[in-house]
């Protein structure tokens, strides 16, 4: 407890006897299915629907349980050489059945009146979501052979690719005072209260990607090549479209939340360069000192057992049932708290509805920050208590609708302390808060703007990585303006993200802005409807499965493609860029 997460909810081992069963499950359900489809006819839509619905669920439960323990004991080991071979002979299984999955597809998109099909069996009718949504893609599936030929070389393309980087990021050696440390450890440091050694940090953190730059430049270059690719023969415009679809996101919801955003960059560089002055530079904000402390953060550290009562007690005041998910995510080893060589850096949490509980890994370090990032993570779980009573096929939730549970905890948590603070400690909250938000509007705006030009760029061309390097400044320096010292930017963001290196998913950055401000817009509710509130959140966020995102919000009764609700939630962290910078003009 308060250590290590449990895998044992999966299996109790690489050789358990459990897993071996799976395994030779899947591989009769994927025979089965692969024999079944090309059978498919409309003498009795029903009943053929029925079938592989049903074939499909136990696939997609099979796989989700054995795919996910090789995932999260690799994301705590990277070097855990056990979980390769049966996590590609798994992948490679289910890339085989490429050809008869758009088979499918065809099958449902050949069916005149869906509606009326699917009406005559119980669950049929709980997936008019999703065989709706087939009937509008299926226009974009490549013939039947190329899709089983697309899906077999990404394992070898994309996927490869991004599995090099995770390992060449999760093991990169960083020299720091004469020791070697990890990337995320060092990366850490940025959030020092020693100015030193936030500097010190980051000029080891730069030199460090001299090891590793040229690889992953190549692996950037290799899945964005990708990327394009596949657009290209599915008739999309863009990977941007991709992306969109994949969100069930509309064009005109992107272009409001922007336009929003770029109305407030003013904003947001005022108050970068109020911290610089504050710091005592005079040339912009130097990079290392962007998540530099203000004010006196309170003394307190916390244990992990002090987190977790401090959480349940925070959000039992909010939402009963939050509270008590989150009692049992300590109890019962949900989460893995602590850095070391080999885990992942950062925190995430991966959703587990076939045994309605999640896992949770953090690097957690005692900080306020660190409890912080419990909530948002544990907002994810949330999420996924919310949906975990959909069918197994119906448990999928998009990228923009997929950070508002968690950062919406985080709204809590950060604005319940807040409140009850004063003076230096307030200040300190507040700009950290400021802080956060100033790294899911301007930082994402830049990632998205240098995701943008890569991809754009790949058409033609190869970037190196002093190419990748510009780009990546040029992107910051057009989202930050003039609020950053040119001399001390990050030209290796690209390195250190892994959004940026999976082939299936695009555009992993716009998310995080649409996610903190949407949540804002739905905090600002709460506290105007308080209780009555609740039904909605919990509908909200159950609905984000068998929902586009824009009937998603206006559950809550919000336009997302109007500029004026994001202008609203952008408006409430411009209040605290003037409540902070009067605090600290005094």
């Amino acid at each position: 407890m308060y250590n290590e997460w449990s895998l044992d909810c999966f299996y109790k081992g690489i050789d358990d006897p459990a897993l071996t069963s799976d395994m030779e499950k899947l591989e009769v359900a994927v025979k089965t299915y692969k024999s079944v489809v090309p059978t498919l006819s409309y003498d009795d839509t029903v009943k053929s629907l029925r079938e592989i619905i049903d074939l499909k669920e136990t696939i997609t439960v099979l796989v989700r349980r054995l795919m996910g323990y090789f995932s999260l004991r690799r994301s705590t080991n990277s070097a855990d050489t056990e979980v390769s071979v049966p996590q590609t002979k798994i992948q490679m299984l289910m890339a085989s059945t490429a050809r008869e999955n758009v088979m499918f597809e065809k099958y449902v998109g050949g069916i005149e009146d869906i509606d009326a099909v699917i009406s005559q069996d119980e669950v049929l009718k709980e997936y008019k979501f999703y065989f709706n949504e087939i009937k509008e893609s299926v226009s974009h599936n490549m013939s039947d052979d190329a899709e089983d030929v697309f899906a077999r070389m990404s394992m070898s393309g994309g996927a490869a690719w991004g599995n090099l980087t995770s390992y060449l990021t999760s093991t990169l050696e960083v020299e720091y005072n004469g020791e070697k440390t990890t990337l995320s450890a060092i990366r850490a440091l940025a959030e020092s209260d020693d100015a030193d050694v936030r500097k010190s940090a980051y000029e080891a953190e730069l030199a460090s990607y001299a090891k590793v730059k040229d690889a992953i430049a190549f692996s950037l270059n290799s899945i964005k090549a990708q990327v394009n690719t596949e657009a290209e023969l599915r008739g999309y415009e863009n990977p941007l479209a991709v992306t969109l679809a994949q969100s069930r996101m509309k064009k005109e919801t992107l272009d409001a939340m922007f336009e929003a955003m770029r109305e407030y960059m003013p904003k947001f560089r005022e108050y970068l360069k109020h911290k610089a002055a504050l710091l005592g530079h005079k040339n912009g904000l130097p990079w290392y000192d962007i998540f530099a402390p203000m004010g006196k953060a309170g003394s307190k550290t916390f244990t992990a057992p002090e987190a977790h009562a401090y959480l349940v007690e925070h959000f039992a005041s909010f939402a009963p049932d939050l509270a008590e998910m989150v009692d049992e995510a300590f109890k019962n080893d949900w989460i893995d708290f602590y850095s070391r060589p080999g885990k992942s850096g950062g925190a995430f949490c991966s959703n587990l509805p076939f045994f309605k509980q999640s896992r949770i890994l953090t690097n957690f370090s005692g900080s306020f920050g660190s409890v912080v990032t419990l909530a948002h993570e544990l907002g994810h779980a949330y999420h996924g208590m919310m949906i975990q009573d959909h069918r197994p096929l119906n448990t999928g939730y998009t990228m923009p609708v997929a950070e508002t549970a968690s950062n919406f905890n985080e709204l809590i948590i950060v604005n319940d302390a807040i409140a009850k603070s004063s003076g230096e400690e307030k200040v300190s909250l507040i700009e950290s808060q400021i802080q956060d938000c100033t790294q899911i509007i301007v930082d994402i705006y830049s990632r998205f703007l240098f995701e943008d030009e890569v991809i754009r760029r790949r058409k033609n061309t190869f970037m190196f990585a002093k190419d990748l390097e510009d780009i990546m400044i040029g992107a910051q320096k057009e989202a930050f303006g003039d609020a950053l010292d040119p001399e001390y930017m990050h030209p290796y963001m690209w390195c250190c993200k892994s959004h940026y290196y999976r082939a299936g998913l695009s555009y992993y950055n716009f998310p995080y802005a649409f996610g903190g401000l949407f949540s804002r817009g739905l905090y600002a509710k709460f506290l105007e409807e308080g209780e009555a509130f609740l039904p909605k959140y919990r509908a909200l966020l159950k609905a984000t499965t068998v929902e586009n995102v824009e009937d998603v919000a206006l559950i809550a009764g919000i336009d997302l493609t109007n500029p004026e609700f994001w202008r609203k939630s952008l408006q409430v962290i411009a209040d605290k860029i003037d409540e902070f910078i009067a605090e600290t003009s005094k």
